[in-house]
């Protein structure tokens, strides 16, 4: 397009005219997560629902939507902050619309990867999900033949990025580009993405049509949860494992952090105390700082990978970049250190198709050159004694997430020389107030299947499984397992003929509790901050996250919440109390004939003191 695209100010006249070109029939390939162009999305689905005749088909992923509180305690803390945390953009219309159930049958939604428990119970979201590798979702989007490719893109000039989304949009352009693909493509202007380099960038004639919204939507922003015990401990055995002049790659969240920080630590020598008073057998024999540095290949960039970069950590180069990534969605301040980059250091950092970052398929020699001693670090909700994980779903058929790329990874684990992938897990979950263990017999789904087993990690040690019996893998597990539930796993696995009857645990297995991990990190907790990375909680909602956390494991259990109760008459005042109470929404002052809530908060409160 000579004359460069269509600029609208105005999105309903834009989608009007995406309709006409279209005759009537979009076909949209919408990205996952951030990218997704709000203003425009909402256009395309009010102008749908409004007019039957029209049509509207919607393939995307990790739809991000901000939490609803589920009890009056969590809309007394979140309510005063959300837009703060989360950002104030408005929400995807055909969101509200399956929430509500009143999607029109015109217009179709269908997500290859959930926000965590977003849609669980949901029967549209869930009938309409499809299962698939990350790096097939592309050919699974090409099948529906799309039509319409809208993205959220900065400006630079006569370019646009696909800054935070490559992920399936450069192959997307690529395959037009060679005639093996026809779509139209339009952008949603946004100043505040960072205008990443490299493949993420396309001229202005790749474009149709591009709105300049009157206002632009705030970036959706993943607010830090606070480290806990469980995951550092975790970190700190992983870090172990991680070998200098290496290949790396972590996923979102609290583990992704402390990974990330027990590496930054362990290159300034700071985690030789914390390994030297590990209270069990400690795995892996990469300790050193790191001379040569990492390089990282990631489907995701994460802001533990970020600081990992900015610390000089991961250093080693690949094509002139120390990072390749497919698509990024974290914290406001991630976004924003990123674009404060200098030009040339933030060129260091490149988004990638996910056929490159997921997958060896092209230039295979090369990928296998570059991807040495790699460690695939990611995250599952259960694992079975016989190795295979569960890391997608509640129970068979309700969808949590997805199964995103985890498997990609596991695959070239497997194909890379001197390479291994690192799954991770706290050892128990707590649910309706009743703990369970993560290290079950069996799993009632499977994300990735026992023969591909090879390491996992929990806050109690590392197991090595690959290559190893049946036996041998449940051996391993166990002692990795919460003593509390290691003599129902040893009775059901004997029982079932997999383990020797005479086997018991070792000694140095069998205290696998968290009042050994206190007795473990607590002097440490200097080095291992709650918020490695920054959060964007105040420093009062800081305070109240541990009882808040309390709170809500004692709502289940009436002992609990009674116990909490007197705590509130009997423990010593939390040095902030007041401020705390009033900023959940109650009169700060202390009354005798406060309410049941009041005083359970204010015992949460006390018993984190």
């Amino acid at each position: 397009m000579a004359d460069g695209p269509v600029v609208y100010t105005d999105a309903d006249t834009m989608a009007r005219d995406i309709f006409k070109a279209t005759d009537g029939e979009v076909r949209l390939a919408l990205p996952l997560g951030l990218g997704k162009p709000i203003t425009l999305v909402n256009a395309l689905v009010r102008l749908a629902a409004s007019d039957r005749a029209l049509s509207l088909s919607i393939f995307t992923a990790l739809t991000l939507r901000r939490p609803e509180p589920s009890s009056d305690m969590e809309q007394r803390f979140l309510g005063p902050a959300l837009d703060r945390l989360f950002g104030s953009s408005p929400p995807l219309l055909y969101a509200q619309m399956i929430s509500e159930g009143r999607l029109p049958d015109n217009i179709e939604v269908s997500e290859f990867f959930f926000q965590g428990g977003s849609w669980l119970g949901n029967d549209y979201a869930q009938r309409h999900y499809i299962s698939a590798n990350y790096t097939h979702a592309r050919d699974v989007l090409i099948a529906q033949r799309p039509n319409l490719l809208a993205q959220l893109m900065p400006r630079q000039g006569e370019r646009f990025s696909m800054s935070c989304n490559t992920d399936i949009s450069a192959d997307l352009f690529a395959m037009r580009a060679a005639g093996t693909l026809d779509f139209i493509a339009v952008a949603e202007l946004n100043d505040a993405l960072p205008f990443m380099e490299g493949p993420a960038t396309i001229g202005e004639d790749e474009l149709a049509m591009v709105l300049e919204p009157v206002e632009q939507v705030d970036l959706f922003s993943v607010p830090k949860r606070p480290v806990t015990r469980a995951q550092h401990a975790i970190a700190a055995h992983v870090s172990r494992l991680v070998p200098d002049g290496g290949t790396l790659q972590i996923g979102i969240g609290g583990i992704g952090d402390a990974v990330a920080h027990a590496l930054i630590r362990r290159d300034k020598g700071e985690m030789d105390p914390i390994w030297g008073d590990a209270p069990m057998p400690l795995q892996g024999h990469e300790t050193g700082s790191f001379e040569t540095g990492l390089y990282a290949v990631s489907e995701m960039l994460v802001s533990g990978l970020v600081a990992l970069f900015d610390a000089g950590v991961v250093r080693r180069e690949v094509d002139g970049a120390c990072i390749h990534a497919g698509f990024f969605v974290d914290a406001r301040d991630m976004y924003r250190r990123l674009r404060d980059m200098p030009a040339e250091r933030r060129a260091k950092i490149e988004m990638m198709p996910v056929s490159f970052t997921n997958a060896l398929y092209g230039d295979e020699s090369a990928k296998r050159a570059a991807r040495r001693d790699a460690r695939f670090v990611n995250g599952a909700m259960q694992v079975s004694l016989l190795g295979d994980a569960m890391s997608d779903s509640a129970s068979p058929g309700h969808v949590v997430s997805g199964v995103g790329g985890q498997l990609n990874f596991f695959e070239q684990a497997l194909a890379l020389d001197g390479a291994h992938s690192v799954l991770t897990l706290p050892a128990t979950r707590e649910s309706n107030g009743k703990l369970n263990s993560n290290i079950v017999w069996q799993l009632t789904a499977t994300t990735v299947p026992r023969h591909m087993r090879d390491i996992v990690v929990t806050e109690y040690g590392v197991a090595f499984l690959r290559g190893q019996s049946d036996e041998e893998v449940i051996k391993r597990l166990v002692c990795i397992a919460d003593s509390r539930f290691q003599p129902d796993l040893l009775k059901r696995a004997k029982s079932e003929g997999k383990l020797s009857r005479n086997w018991q645990v070792p000694e140095r297995h069998s205290s696998n509790t968290p009042d050994m991990l206190v007795r473990w990190l607590e002097p440490h907790k200097q080095t291992l901050p709650d918020f490695p990375f920054g959060t964007d909680f105040t420093q009062l909602e800081q305070d109240l996250l541990p009882a808040l956390a309390r709170l809500r494991s004692a709502a289940a259990d009436k002992k609990k919440l009674a116990a909490l109760i007197w705590v509130s008459f009997t423990g010593r005042p939390h040095p902030n109390e007041a401020r705390l109470i009033k900023r959940m929404g109650f009169p700060g002052t202390q009354r005798v004939l406060e309410s049941p809530v009041t005083r359970a908060l204010r015992g949460a409160l006390r018993s984190t003191v």
